[in-house]
């Protein structure tokens, strides 16, 4: 990361994509921030100051441009382990998190207390946790006051704030304009109550193979892939009031973006839901340091990401049934589990019709009634212990959880080995560094003589072995595949 003024001016003046998201400059002349890309007369570099984040842009007291709209910049992934916490606790505030449990119980969550989160945050991005939840909820605002067509007060209640008086005062003297104001310069082409999202990434970005492992993989009637789409069911519990609804996710058509459409009645959880998304997508990735880690391994497919989770919970239920058994077996026996403890909801896609069942609900069911589904005992066991630990608090799923903790919690419990622990990881935890050791596809993929041998080849990739595993696996499908077309 650069971090002297000129080496950031010189990336300001390229217009360089790959910085965009990793720092802001703010303009003293006009008094205005923007991305590194924004396309409007370059300023002096005596009239720039660089910044890490909006957050400390704001502080420092520049408003948002209008034409590169900052909010809509790709975010950052686990960075060093230094400022690891900081990231975790930002990654849970923009998840809703500071909202749900305010700052203790954010710090609770994260194994620390608050004086020790907000030294260690301020000192990662200049400002309080509370400085950066405000300017989240500010900026989530600004996008919807200038991508849809929602009320002044639903975009109020819809970015956090708990008085439409508190928000119009704090985005006039924050912004300059009013709510009313910002949404008459910028009128919005959105129709109806549609809610609709452009997700930036940094490219390049392998929409296809993410798609096509994801359809592979998708629980009947929670999930589906259709038309170029990955659509599903949501469901989403905020200040103790449950919130359902669907997505639905597809390739953006004029940016290095994904477009995400949201159904209204998650309009209270957007933050929530917008996050889910980025988990889902791994758009938080970097894929030219991971290029660099790999080398000739990623070369077939470059900006592969490794596809995540929009719920924890559900993704390691789906990884225990997952265990010894074939990928369409696992999905299959997902779906039986939805449909026999998951709610129904009606959504416009004929092929989405259920919720995946809830830790609290599945905590409730008899092992029998599991087995009955035609998963096998053990299994049986081993969801019904993840669902009780995870109902309970004494396990979390969630955005940046603490890895290491959350990976010895689940081998301690009846069923769950290191693979699954593992898997987890890569796919709920979006952990950069997991490595499913043992294996077969992975041993077979590297010809290596054991699963030793394999874990040893894997430690040059460090930390970015979640993607080697991505790789590996893409290998082997690709190379079964060409070999079945020769058979």
């Amino acid at each position: 990361m650069l971090t002297d003024a000129a080496s950031l001016y010189a990336a300001l003046l390229a217009h360089d994509h790959r910085f965009d998201g990793r720092f802001y400059v703010g303009v003293t002349s006009t008094g205005v921030y923007c991305r590194p890309v924004c396309r409007v007369r370059t300023p002096r570099a005596e009239n720039c100051r660089f910044f890490g984040n909006a957050a400390a842009a704001e502080a420092a007291g520049f408003r948002p441009c209008l034409r590169c709209r900052p909010e809509l910049a790709p975010g950052q992934g686990a960075i060093d382990a230094s400022t690891r916490l900081a990231w975790a606790a930002a990654q849970r505030i923009e998840a809703g998190q500071l909202a749900e449990f305010g700052l203790n119980g954010l710090a609770d969550r994260l194994g620390v207390s608050d004086r020790h989160l907000r030294r260690v945050f301020a000192e990662a991005f200049g400002v309080t946790p509370v400085a950066y939840t405000q300017t989240q909820r500010l900026l989530l605002a600004k996008r919807l006051l200038t991508d849809t067509t929602l009320p002044v007060t639903e975009v109020a209640m819809a970015a956090g704030f708990g008085s439409l008086r508190r928000f119009n005062a704090l985005f006039q003297s924050r912004y300059g304009l009013s709510p009313s104001g910002l949404r008459q310069a910028n009128p919005s082409s959105a129709a109806g109550d549609g809610l609709r999202f452009e997700l930036a990434f940094r490219p390049p970005f392998d929409w296809p193979r993410l798609l096509a492992f994801l359809a592979g993989r998708c629980v009947a009637g929670v999930e589906e892939v259709a038309s170029g789409c990955y659509r599903r069911s949501v469901c989403c519990r905020s200040v103790g009031v449950v919130h359902t609804g669907w997505l639905s996710i597809s390739l953006g058509n004029r940016h290095p973006a994904i477009a995400v459409s949201v159904s209204p009645s998650l309009v209270r959880v957007l933050p929530m839901v917008l996050a889910g998304a980025r988990r889902l997508c791994d758009l938080d990735c970097e894929p030219q340091a991971v290029a660099q880690a790999l080398g000739p391994l990623a070369a077939g497919a470059p900006g592969l990401r490794v596809p995540g989770a929009f719920d924890g919970f559900e993704m390691a239920v789906r990884a225990v049934l997952g265990q010894q058994v074939t990928v369409k077996a696992a999905h299959t026996l997902a779906g039986r589990l939805a449909a026999a403890f998951g709610e129904s909801i009606e959504t416009p896609f004929a092929a989405i019709g259920r919720l995946f069942p809830t830790a609290e609900r599945l905590a409730q069911v008899a092992s029998e009634e599991i087995c009955s589904l035609g998963i096998v005992r053990q299994r049986a066991i081993a969801v019904l212990a993840l669902a009780k630990a995870v109902a309970s608090g004494r396990l979390d799923l969630g955005p940046a959880a603490d890895v290491p903790a959350t990976l010895a919690q689940l081998e301690a419990l009846p069923g769950i080995g290191r693979w699954t622990a593992q898997y987890v990881a890569l796919r709920a935890l979006g952990w950069p560094d997991a490595w499913p050791s043992g294996d077969r596809a992975l041993i077979t993929s590297l010809g290596a003589a054991s699963a030793a041998d394999a874990d040893a080849t894997a430690d040059a990739w460090r930390p970015w072995r979640s993607y080697a595993t991505l790789h590996l696996w893409r290998r082997l499908s690709e190379s079964t595949a060409k070999q079945g077309e020769h058979a």
